[in-house]
């Protein structure tokens, strides 16, 4: 599996013109649908020429987390989670929302 972790590279502040995504995946256990969904939506940026960092909210924690920069420069947010996660970070820019299975099976959404 490729990993989404990782730097992302410019995008929403106008840099280099291509559009910067953020995306939060969770699941209840954290183990495997966590990162099923991570992966597929890279995969579907990566092959739209759009910038995407995943913050992955699995069994050991968050990983690739996002901070404060990553909110204020992005063009979208994406929240694939089937738990309870905190949305008080995206307040001021607003996110879509869905289950980590639409995320893994239907990312050109």
């Amino acid at each position: 599996m490729t990993s989404p972790a990782g730097p992302p590279v410019e995008g929403g502040d106008g840099a280099g013109g291509r559009v910067r995504l953020l995306a939060v995946t969770a699941c209840p256990t954290g183990i495997a649908h966590t990162y099923m969904a991570a992966e597929k939506l890279a995969q579907a940026a990566a092959s739209r020429g759009i910038d995407i960092k995943v913050e992955t909210q699995g069994s050991i924690g968050a990983e690739n987390a996002l901070d404060d920069n990553d909110v204020r420069t992005a063009d979208g947010i994406i929240v694939a989670a089937d738990k309870d996660v905190d949305l008080s970070r995206f307040a001021a820019r607003g996110c879509s929302r869905s289950g980590w299975r639409t995320a893994s099976t239907v990312p050109r959404s």
